[in-house]
């Protein structure tokens, strides 16, 4: 597996402007520093065991993502060095986020999870508790926390069209939400969709950073 060829193949079919974050939950960081000497700097995690024992091993100088459903116990362990949280999905979190953060002297950018794929395993707001969540108003009290946009998953499915409403629908409510809450703040601008199997349809519905493992390591 020629990680580094990967990663090149792959930056051919992105945009500039698109983020790639590597997805290297369940690779060793031998893989890790090979697509590191590749030039790509960010990767994403989704379990914070594996993560906060990954990151003393590696460059400093990589942005951690964290990408999965994230326990408020364990915000602590992640708070000091993770660049952007993907999966801000409750007040309570939030306020988790906010306390760890301001512990460690740091503003910590997150995305609103949002849940529109028709699979109840994914988690979320959906895009009604999303805007209960805004206008409550809570997050503007937590200055340690920075709204940095949304994230969502479509479903999986070989339906492209079902795909392609999904990402559709995410985008909507970013500009909706931006119009509504954010329209003078350049930090919320992040629309986190697709991966592996489906990025081309979300770059298409404007994903501005999409998270892929499989077509950079292989499969696990």
């Amino acid at each position: 597996m020629n990680i580094d060829s990967n990663i090149e193949k792959l930056r051919v079919s992105v945009p500039a402007g698109v983020k790639i974050v590597a997805v290297s939950k369940f690779h060793p960081n031998e893989e890790i520093l090979e697509a590191y000497n590749g030039s790509q700097r960010s990767f994403g995690e989704s379990r914070v065991q594996e993560l906060v024992e990954k990151q003393p091993g590696l460059p400093r100088d990589i942005e951690w993502h964290f990408i999965g459903n994230l326990q408020r116990n364990k915000v602590k362990f992640i708070a000091p060095f993770i660049h952007l949280i993907h999966s801000l999905d409750s007040e309570r979190l939030m306020l988790e986020i906010e306390k760890q953060a301001a512990a460690n002297h740091r503003t910590i950018p997150c995305l609103l999870q949002l849940h529109v794929a028709d699979e109840e395993t994914k988690s979320g707001f959906s895009p009604d508790e999303c805007r209960r969540f805004l206008a409550r108003g809570k997050w503007r009290d937590c200055t340690h926390v920075q709204l940095a946009g949304v994230m969502g998953m479509a479903t999986y499915t070989d339906d492209q069209m079902q795909v392609r409403k999904e990402f559709r629908l995410i985008r909507s409510l970013f500009g909706e939400f931006k119009s509504d809450y954010f329209p003078d703040d350049d930090h919320f601008k992040e629309i986190s969709m697709g991966m592996s199997g489906d990025y081309p349809i979300a770059i298409e519905e404007g994903a501005t950073i999409i998270r892929v493992g499989t077509l950079i390591f292989g499969e696990r």
